[in-house]
């Protein structure tokens, strides 16, 4: 067995690494440098791994979509589950309006008569919308998202209750990264997590990308 002693120097310049080109690691690296004692770097660098990955789920947020209120309570516990921080709203309009990409001219009305307290930038790192909704459906949401110059990277994926193959060919075609048929299990948020380190792969390509919290729709 590798001694820690022998090893740890080489798993501090591994950090240190981590420390600078990792954002969500600087606040774990007070904890990692307290493990020295592990008996060997192999231990130490995986449990440093398992510590990064479950920092770096915590700072994805997903945008939720969807009309119904038990599909959307679902769909919120399923990615808090996963550690993401969810935004959901209960129509195309609020969502588009989240994003600002709301061409409404009421838009600007309501988010200017929100007071400061309620106001700040957040980045959004995935959308996922009910197909079938009142007004816009999520087939709308999707294709006004991949004409948006600035959010045109950010994954999004359908879901419906109803298996419709034409209706799932149309929207992976116009550039949906998955389709869940519902009700949506957590295996299936499982596969949200290679679109997301994909999303965030092209943000240093792409002009940073925020939406805006107002009243009635928070971050939980």
């Amino acid at each position: 067995m590798i001694s820690a002693g022998s090893c740890f120097p080489n798993c501090l310049d591994f950090l240190q690494d981590l420390y600078l080109y990792a954002s969500p690691f600087k606040t774990l690296l007070p904890s990692l440098l307290s493990l020295h004692a592990l008996s060997s770097c192999t231990s130490f660098l995986s449990y440093a791994f398992l510590l990064i990955m479950a920092a770096e789920a915590h700072q994805f947020h997903v945008l939720a979509v969807d009309d119904s209120l038990t599909d959307r309570k679902l769909i919120e516990r399923l990615l808090r589950t996963s550690s993401y921080h969810v935004t959901a709203v209960d129509s195309v309009t609020k969502a588009l309006e989240f994003l600002g990409l709301n061409e409404d001219e009421h838009t600007d009305s309501i988010l200017s008569s929100v007071s400061s307290d309620h106001h700040q930038d957040v980045e959004v790192n995935l959308i996922i919308t009910d197909y079938c909704m009142p007004g816009m459906t999520g087939y709308d949401l999707l294709r006004k998202i991949k004409e948006s110059k600035s959010f045109k990277d950010i994954p999004v994926v359908i879901m419906s209750s109803e298996n419709v193959p034409s209706r799932i060919n149309r929207c992976l075609e116009e550039g949906a990264g998955e389709f869940f048929l519902k009700p949506v299990q957590l295996s299936d948020v499982n596969k949200l997590r290679p679109h997301l380190m994909k999303g965030r792969a092209g943000e240093i390509h792409s002009p940073e990308r925020t939406g805006t919290i107002y009243n009635g729709l928070e971050v939980v």
